[in-house]
């Protein structure tokens, strides 16, 4: 069967829309110069009735292999449908993506294995280089002490916080890694190393979330948070780190990885306390260990889901909430919002919008990004299920996250509103969509 037209995949609105993995908007451009579901079914190896489901019903492809079949039948090479997580690969021949991100996934979750399963005396595993560029003119402290090392944490809380609110800071992340990996090279006492790795271990695994959320690749950052952490022996810090990968990976197109990075947490906070640990904290004593106990396996969940098993999404989901009563309004939101998306991933839409209803009432002011993400899958929800309110729920939603900084929320939760709001009939729905895509695409 002939091919399309090359010169059809360079205007700017498919490659956003290749770049978005917004399958069903590059099959109806496809319409529009006359490629009929027929031809699309034809090249891409799918069934009429599935490309008809990802036309009309706005079904979203997130199966690796699916969305590399349907580059492949296209012509286009697979970075072009963001199968290749890296951002600077679209100009790469499929083959040199595919190989730099296997190498990539690979030295992410060997990392995660070592440490998870707590192989003292393993040779640390070969890892892409991460380029840290340090400053030279940055006056160091003559010694390091435990002040020092109160301050690093304060300032990474900070910068958290403001993340929480407006999304992305992977460039003041990015400043604070280049400024504190220089006190490696300052004198200081066996206590304070082993306080500073952990904290140089919580700066990477936020920077790494940070990188994610403003579209860049951050995993450099979190193997460096896990090798930091690993060799202090910080279970938490290993597990936390493993939870924050695999939320990156997870509705990124590889959900069976976020598994994994998931898995190896879990199993590593079943060893505590560590080997060569020396601290005598009981696992019951740290409140953190539960917490974090609970996201791992909720991030199972969530994975699962993703991939299609309900049954196993159901088991995580109920292991997860299982004698938890969340910490605080923070955490209570956050798993609502998890159990939200689960609940829409698996077409159940009532439950999706309970559980999403939840979640934006428990998220505060401080927390503007993920009460916008909940804002933004309540109104899918609606417009899915065809309410009347969706609409205004969808135009609030949008107006939000145009002040965010982050790009993971315009591509995971903005993008799926726009597909509902193209399949919705009627001018508002459609001149909405427009909009909500021209801020995914930053022509605002």
């Amino acid at each position: 069967m002939d091919r399309i037209d090359p010169a059809f995949f360079h205007s700017d609105e498919v490659r956003a829309a290749l770049a978005a993995r917004d399958v069903g908007r590059v099959y109806r451009l496809l319409q529009r110069i006359g490629v009929t579901q027929r031809r699309i079914a034809g090249l891409t190896d799918q069934s009429q009735s599935e490309v008809n489901e990802i036309l009309r019903k706005g079904r979203r492809v997130r199966d690796v292999e699916v969305l590399e079949r349907i580059a492949d039948g296209l012509g286009v090479p697979r970075g072009w449908l963001g199968v290749g997580y890296g951002e600077g690969a679209l100009d790469a021949s499929p083959a040199e993506e595919e190989v730099k991100e296997v190498v990539k996934r690979r030295a992410l979750i060997t990392t995660a294995m070592v440490w998870s399963l707590d192989q003292q005396g393993t040779p640390y595993p070969d890892q892409p280089s991460v380029q840290l560029a340090l400053p030279t003119d940055d006056p160091l402290p003559w010694r390091l002490g435990m002040a020092d090392i109160q301050e690093l944490r304060s300032f990474t809380r900070g910068l958290v916080t403001r993340a929480r609110y407006y999304g992305g800071y992977a460039g003041a992340f990015a400043d604070a890694v280049r400024r504190y990996t220089q006190w490696l090279a300052v004198p200081a006492s066996e206590a304070v190393k082993t306080a500073l790795a952990l904290a140089l271990a919580e700066l990477h695994t936020e920077a790494g979330w940070a990188c994610y959320d403003a579209g860049l690749d951050g995993r450099g950052h979190f193997i460096r948070a896990l090798g930091f952490a690993g060799k202090a022996g910080d279970t938490y810090g290993v597990a936390n780190a493993a939870w924050h990968a695999g939320l990156t990976l997870v509705r990124s197109g590889h959900p069976n990885d976020a598994l994994k990075l998931f898995q190896l947490g879990q199993f590593r906070l079943r060893l505590f306390p560590p080997s060569g640990s020396t601290s005598a904290t009981s696992y019951s004593e740290d409140t953190r260990l539960p917490i974090l106990t609970a996201r791992l396996i909720r991030g199972s969940a969530i994975a699962y889901a993703v991939m299609g098993g309900p049954r196993q999404a159901d088991r995580c989901l109920a292991e997860a909430n299982d004698g938890w009563e969340p910490p605080g309004a923070f955490e209570r939101a956050g798993a609502d919002f998890g159990a939200a998306g689960i609940a829409l991933d698996l077409g159940r839409l009532e439950a999706a919008e309970q559980f999403a209803t939840r979640a934006l009432g428990s998220y505060g002011e401080a927390h503007r990004r993920g009460r916008t993400l909940a804002e933004l899958l309540l109104a899918e929800v609606h417009i899915r299920a065809g309410q009347p309110q969706g609409l205004t729920l969808a135009r609030h939603a949008i107006e939000e996250v145009r002040g965010l900084r982050s790009v993971a929320a315009r591509r995971e939760r903005l993008l799926p509103l726009v597909a509902a709001l193209e399949a919705r009939p009627g001018t508002d729905a459609q001149e909405l969509a427009r909009t909500a895509r021209r801020i995914v695409t930053n022509r605002t």
